[in-house]
Formats: C-alpha cells, structure tokens, sequence
C-alpha cells in the first residue's frame, strides 16, 4: 500500500473524531451569555481535545511526508492510534455528564497514554518497514518530547486520583501547549538529520 493511502484514511477518522466531538456539545436553550455557563466545562474539554487530536494528526502527516513503503504492521499500528482517538469523544461526553471528576478526567489522560503509544508503535512499524532506508529512524532521534509528553499524561492520570482533577487538565494542557509547535524533525533534509 503506498503511503498516501494511509495518509487519506487518517485524514477521515480523524475529521469523523473532530466532528463527533463537536456535535456533543449541547447548544443553550436560551439566548444569553448565562445560558452559556453551564456548557464551558465541555467547551474546554472540546478545545483541549481538538488540539490535541490536531497534534497527533499534524505529527502523523509531517511523519508520513517522508515515508515510502507501508506494510500491515504500520497499518495495525496506525489502526491502534485512531482506535486511541475515537475514544476522545466518549471521553469529552463523560466530562460533561460527570463533570470535571476523578474518573473521567483520568480516563481521559487513559487516552491520551494508549494514543501516545499508538504514535510511537506507528513511528516503529514504520522504521522497521524501510529498514536502512527509514528517513523516519534518522529523524526521531532522542524522542526525549515524546516521553515527557508520555509521562505529563500518566501523571496527570494519577493526579486525578491522589490529588485534583484539574491538576490533571492543568498537566493536560501544558503538554498540549508544548506541542502546538509542530514536529519539524521529519521536514528537515535527510543530510541534515544525521
């Protein structure tokens, strides 16, 4: 399969994901800005949850710029990333029935772990399927962003519990916000890389 393939299919899950996730926000009844209040909970979560779902299909295009050769363990990889990010709705819907509360704040850093490990089994499936060749093995490099990352949103899942849910959003956004630079490793020239 070649990769542009691939590269479309994501595009569509994750336009489905964006687009069930909007259409979860309940509009008010009435016409005032009061009326607005009681959906800013959700409003913040859908936020959150589009920039995040955003990053990793900015960092999945930029990764797959530079790929030629796609095989079934890359599709697997990749199929287990977007199962990750179709749960995002149901996740952002349970904030709004249960409110910001222990269990479905850290469901949603649950999320955010099983879509970080998604990523980075995609990165390897397709570093194994180029072998030598893989412009994406000489662009990774440290991965020292992708574990912090790993490690904000298992925190942030723990910090549900033991201490606040909103120390767990708050741990949320800042790795979201360290992300909102896209990954610029996989657009550099491949004798740069090195």
């Amino acid at each position: 399969m070649k990769p542009d393939r691939l590269n479309a299919f994501t595009d569509g899950v994750i336009a489905i994901i964006i687009t069930i996730m909007v259409l979860e926000i309940r509009v008010p009844a009435a016409g005032n800005l009061e009326a607005v209040k009681p959906v800013l909970p959700i409003l913040g979560a859908y936020a959150l949850s589009f920039v995040n779902v955003g990053i990793f299909w900015s960092n999945h295009h930029h990764m797959l710029q530079s790929v030629r050769r796609v095989n079934g363990a890359v599709l697997w990889a990749n199929l287990f990333l977007l199962f990750s990010l179709s749960l995002v709705p149901f996740v952002i819907r349970w904030i709004d029935e249960a409110g910001v509360t222990a269990w479905p704040v850290a469901t949603y850093g649950a999320v955010l772990v099983m879509a970080a490990i998604g990523y980075l089994l995609l990165e390897r499936a397709l570093i194994a399927a180029e072998g030598e060749e893989s412009k994406v093995r000489d662009a990774v490099g440290s991965r020292l962003k992708e574990w912090v990352s790993f490690a904000g949103y298992v925190v942030g899942f723990a910090a549900a519990f033991l201490v606040s849910p909103y120390v767990s959003v708050a741990l949320y956004v800042a790795v979201a916000v360290t992300w909102l630079i896209p990954d610029r490793r996989f657009e550099r020239p491949r004798d740069l890389q090195r």
